[in-house]
């Protein structure tokens, strides 16, 4: 059974962690959370956490991840709303173990481009925070809004893609309501992704 630690902030409200301990619970992710590791003892996460009698660590910017990993034997880290930088050398350590959800359309190659259900080209929305990445969709009067679970690699926002999901923007969408919708969709997609990687 693969280990997970499921690395959370205060920038969200827990709602993949939820997903992926529902999937466990009702035997579709054959996995285990070994750890919960917030960077902020005020993240709403921790209570999901909490309720589930998960293992916490509250960690901060000088707190050693990588060996809190390998402690705890880790076969995949879950970034789920983490905000602060992960180096280089965590990534080299755990090469395709660490999963990130960018709330953009990552193509398959550096200078490549995903294309929306109706052909039109998605945006990577690269560098960009979810807000601004959300609203960026409207802005540029895209048709569809999208994210991507992905390794993380050297190459910022890129790395090998797990998993995508579009959501049809609608006249009169808002960053709130949008996201709404897309969110559900990334609680999806995350879970999905885990489960080609666990279930084997």
């Amino acid at each position: 059974m693969k280990k997970l630690a499921v690395l959370i902030s205060d920038t969200g409200t827990g709602t993949n962690l939820q997903a992926i301990i529902d999937a466990i619970k009702n035997k579709k992710l054959n996995a285990e959370i070994s750890i919960v590791i917030s960077s902020s003892p005020f993240a709403l996460g921790l209570e999901r956490a909490k309720k589930n009698n998960l293992k916490i660590e509250v960690v901060g910017k000088k707190d050693n991840l990588e060996k809190i990993l390998k402690d705890n034997e880790i076969d995949f880290a879950i970034l789920a709303g983490w905000k602060l930088i992960i180096p280089q050398s965590l990534i080299m350590t755990f090469e395709n173990k660490v999963l990130n959800l960018h709330p953009g359309l990552i193509p398959d190659i550096m200078d490549g481009v995903v294309k929306n259900p109706d052909g039109t080209p998605g945006l990577w929305n690269r560098g960009k925070l979810t807000d601004i990445a959300i609203q960026n969709f409207l802005d540029k009067k895209a048709t569809y809004a999208g994210s991507t679970v992905h390794f993380l690699s050297k190459e910022f926002d890129f790395g090998k893609v797990l998993n995508r999901c579009f959501e049809k923007i609608l006249p009169g969408d808002t960053v709130e309501n949008l996201y709404a919708r897309l969110k559900k969709k990334e609680n999806k997609i995350y879970v999905e992704a885990l489960m080609k990687l666990c279930n084997e």
